[in-house]
């Protein structure tokens, strides 16, 4: 059997103060939750205990507060506010116990055990019982429009054997899942809520986390109180947590210094100046990766060569330097360093080489630039830009249409409606299903739905493999291999979380999921 380490009284705790390159395999959505010596290390915050105890955070709105209709993979970090997952990742990117104490495989591989921590209750009082995450569970997996059913798809049943066991049947060897349940698929959506009126939930989130929202008004803000049932309540040392969209990197100095907001999300172009202002300024790595994404049925982009030229053409270091202030590292893959799947025979495949973009323009027939469109959401016009002068160098000329960024998903990836876009992987828990979110037929930021079978036949060594086992992490690697050089996707560079704060603890510092267990306003 493969059992999970245990430890009912809490989870096992990561190193704070862990380098990129010391850990194996962190989902930006999964986090531990850190001592509480090394969760509170500012200063002006602990001259503030006579303060609001309230965080007022300009930083990002979900896109639902509903985990199964979530569009965008960064909503998780929103709807940890809300939800516990089943379970949680140490610092080499294990699965550790959360709401569930334990798990065990049979002998076979084609099922599971988790079992729950007693005592454990969902925000309004109802019990978190194996029940009620089956229900959550089956709800995940077959509800109609459900964007994490596809990462589900090997569970032929989920039932409730006992009072704290939870037993998922497997249609075929698939040891992802204690990795995956520590995701938005693993959070556990209280049944008496969806079974009442699940479309209340893109609004009114009913889980057992850290806060419960009081107030919200779509697109404008969340307003959310501790929550005193949360398993880790006593580490909570705020009272309210008002969370907003993120301001112009233009003005959230300003807003954070006003006092406005305490905590801000910083541009490269605003650290210098929210350190000249006596903020407190802190910069978290993160397992965001900038990647433009390729829909390949649509013109230019159907021609191979034009995808390999426009890889060689960007000069990634530059990008860093010009549009980001120097904040980040040049990557060409989806993991950073350090991570399990990271593929370390890909560095610089494809380095700046304006020339060989150049040739393999001629090579296939071009003798005019090309001509194409660029989406921008605004998530990052200087780079957008300065990528639009490079590929123009080489002979790629692409018009930029900007968007909202309220539309990008819905165009982009659900209408598969654009070509070429400027956007961000935020990384999951189970890399494998990273690979089925990137490159899979139905992956939601796979615009062009194209796959490889070559890379589907490699993930099911990957899935049929135990993640201790020794052969592990050489399967994974060559599935980024195949990916990276099959695929259309133009991986940029890994982007780290700047905030400013004012009164406000330091934040965790964990590549991963943001959690608030020992900070203090």
């Amino acid at each position: 059997m493969t059992r999970a380490r245990t430890n009912p009284a809490r989870p096992q705790l990561p190193n704070p103060r862990q380098t990129r390159r010391g850990f194996l395999g962190l989902g930006l959505a999964a986090g531990i939750v850190l001592s509480l010596e090394a969760c509170g290390g500012a200063s002006t915050a602990d001259s503030a205990s006579g303060g609001s105890k309230t965080i007022k955070w300009a930083w990002q709105l979900p896109t639902t507060w509903d985990p199964v209709t979530s569009s965008a993979g960064s909503d998780v970090q929103m709807l940890a506010l809300a939800y516990d997952p089943l379970t949680a990742l140490d610092e080499q990117g294990n699965a550790v116990p959360w709401l569930a104490e334990s798990w065990a495989y049979d002998e076979a591989g084609t099922s599971v055990t988790f079992t729950l921590r007693p005592g454990l209750t969902f925000s309004d009082g109802k019990p978190i019982d194996a029940a009620a995450v089956a229900a959550s569970i089956e709800r995940g997996r077959t509800q109609d429009g459900s964007l994490i059913a596809p990462q589900m798809a090997t569970i032929k049943k989920v039932s409730a054997p006992g009072d704290l066991e939870v037993l998922v049947e497997l249609s075929e060897v698939d040891y992802q899942y204690p990795l995956l349940f520590a995701g938005k698929t693993g959070m556990v959506v209280n049944p008496a809520a969806f079974e009442a009126d699940a479309a209340a939930l893109a609004t009114q989130p009913a889980g057992s986390g850290p806060f419960t929202v009081t107030s919200y008004v779509q697109n404008d803000h969340a307003s959310m109180k501790k929550n005193p049932r949360f398993h880790l309540a006593d580490e909570i040392k705020v009272e309210n947590f008002d969370l907003y969209p993120q301001q112009d990197p233009s003005t959230a100095v300003a807003s954070v210094r006003s006092g406005q907001f305490n905590i801000g999300r910083l541009g490269g172009a605003q650290v210098q100046q929210a350190k000249d202002a006596g903020l407190d300024v802190q910069v978290i790595d993160t397992m965001y990766v900038s990647v433009l994404d390729v829909n390949v049925s649509m013109a230019p982009f159907d021609d191979p060569a034009v995808v390999e030229a426009m890889k060689y053409g960007i000069d990634r270091e530059k990008v860093r330097e010009v549009a980001f202030f120097g904040l980040g590292d040049v990557n060409y893959q989806p993991f950073p360093p350090g991570y399990v799947g990271y593929n370390a025979e890909l560095d610089d495949l494809y380095a700046h080489d304006p020339d060989k973009a150049r040739q393999l323009l001629a090579d296939a027939g071009y003798t005019a630039p090309v001509k194409g469109t660029f989406t921008s959401s605004g998530q990052s016009d200087p780079a957008v830009e300065l990528i639009q002068a490079q590929l123009k160098e080489v002979g790629i000329e692409l018009e930029i249409e900007s968007i909202p960024p309220t539309q990008h998903t819905q165009l982009v990836y659900l209408e598969h409606s654009r070509a070429l876009t400027y956007d961000g992987f935020a990384g999951r828990e189970s890399p494998v299903q990273a690979f089925q979110v990137l490159f899979g037929a139905e992956g939601l930021m796979n615009p062009g739905r194209t796959t490889n079978p070559e890379l589907e036949a490699q993930l099911e060594k990957v899935k049929k493999t135990p993640t201790d086992s020794p052969e592990y992490p050489a399967l994974l690697q060559e599935a980024t291999r195949i990916a990276v050089t099959s695929f259309p996707n133009v991986f940029l560079q890994l982007m780290p979380s700047a905030i400013a704060r004012k009164g406000v603890s330091e934040l965790p510092d964990l590549p991963s999921l943001r959690r608030f267990e020992g900070v203090k306003a």
